[in-house]
């Protein structure tokens, strides 16, 4: 089976391809093109560590950074010009994608800053910003899924921002979120906006679910505990697919929908496995299911490219599984709730690290270019 005939499969499936990476260089190689006419790729997500990754490296950001010293810009507003413009021209090569999918898909997510997770105002206020400084209708903005998190997501779709939920990882705050969608689109509603317009996905969070459940279960070193290595992830991600099926089903939901608005889809975000015992393609081959995002690191997109199997939906109707799973976990000794709790602080601590070293790269190119 060729590269195209795996990744059509997939696509087929009714799982869109997101790339989980974007540079400077992927837009001027003509990369990112490549994988959105050979790869089946129709969206792409950023966040700060990729950032800080792009610009650490290689020369495509010299000229504007020198522009950006030369009129004396300061970090924040030289972060804030240099990612919105790759942003921008990520969307623009996407246009024909999201005219196609009806504004489905060739989306591009851009991520509000990490330090203000836990703050409501400021996030919702850098997310109109973001949305506005863009502006592009294919733009998703993403919001991180704290408590504080919800009612930033609910006020920016109600000023009809698309939004990309990020850091979701127990199904409790899963549910939260998709309540937070709703109220949001109830006021945009009531705001006068085109619902039809808004679009939105929930990421859910699913390989550091069992890098943090696996340790817990080797601690315990029980036949009984070790038996369910590997297997959390994916039930976790089952679990939350069955409670997105029953919250869009709902009157509610239906109210909405002949209103023309959109079901915010799930999608599956950290699918590269960082267990290499386990299959490369294992975030992906069982997470295959209809209306769908799967969004993954380029080595996991051409992993599956080259020996990933489409084994048919690996989601629907097997939620009872999944809370044999979690059941299972609660009785070999793992709090599984604590493992949320960590999972979370972990994720918002990270993308703040990496913020802080976008930041720290971006002073010190400023600095060099005086």
């Amino acid at each position: 089976m060729s590269t195209n005939e795996r990744l059509a499969a997939l696509a087929a499936a009714g799982v869109s391809i997101w790339l989980d990476d974007l540079s400077r260089e992927r837009l001027r190689s003509g990369n990112l093109r490549e994988l959105i006419e050979d790869w089946h790729v129709v969206g792409v997500t950023t966040n700060p560590t990729i950032f800080a990754a792009a610009l650490a490296h290689g020369e495509a950001y010299d000229q504007q950074v020198r522009e950006l010293a030369s009129r004396g810009a300061s970090v924040a507003d030289a972060v804030r010009e240099i990612t919105v413009a790759d942003v921008q021209q990520a969307c623009d090569v996407f246009s024909g994608t999201w005219e196609t999918t009806g504004g489905k898909d060739g989306r591009v997510s851009l991520e509000v800053d990490p330090g203000l997770a836990h703050e409501t105002e400021a996030t919702a206020a850098q997310a109109l910003d973001l949305w506005k400084a863009v502006d592009r209708p294919n733009l998703m903005v993403k919001i991180p899924a704290t408590l504080e998190g919800l009612p930033a997501i609910t006020q920016a779709l109600s000023e009809g921002v698309s939004v990309n939920v990020t850091l979701i990882f127990s199904i409790e705050r899963y549910r939260a979120v998709m309540d937070a969608y709703l109220e949001g689109l109830e006021r945009a509603s009531a705001n006068g906006h085109n619902l039809a317009g808004i679009r939105s996905v929930a990421s859910f969070f699913v390989s550091r679910v069992d890098s943090e459940v696996d340790p817990r279960l080797e601690k315990l070193g029980t036949p009984e505990a070790l038996a369910l290595r590997g297997k959390a992830a994916v039930a976790n991600a089952r679990l939350a697919h069955a409670a997105f099926r029953e919250v869009f089903s709902t009157e509610r939901w239906d109210a909405l929908a002949a209103k023309g608005a959109n079901p915010q889809r799930p999608l599956w975000a950290s699918t590269g496995v960082k267990n290499k015992a386990y299959p490369d393609t294992l975030y992906v081959t069982e997470l295959v299911v209809s209306d769908t995002v799967n969004t993954m690191p380029e080595a996991t997109l051409k992993a599956f490219a080259d020996h990933g199997e489409v084994e048919g939906d690996r989601v629907t109707g097997l939620a009872d599984e999944a809370r044999q799973v979690f059941d299972g976990l609660t009785a070999v000794g793992v709090d599984v709730a604590d493992v949320f709790l960590v999972l979370e602080r972990e994720g918002v601590e990270k993308f703040i690290g990496s913020w802080n070293e976008l930041i720290e790269t971006v002073s010190h190119q400023l600095d060099a270019a005086k």
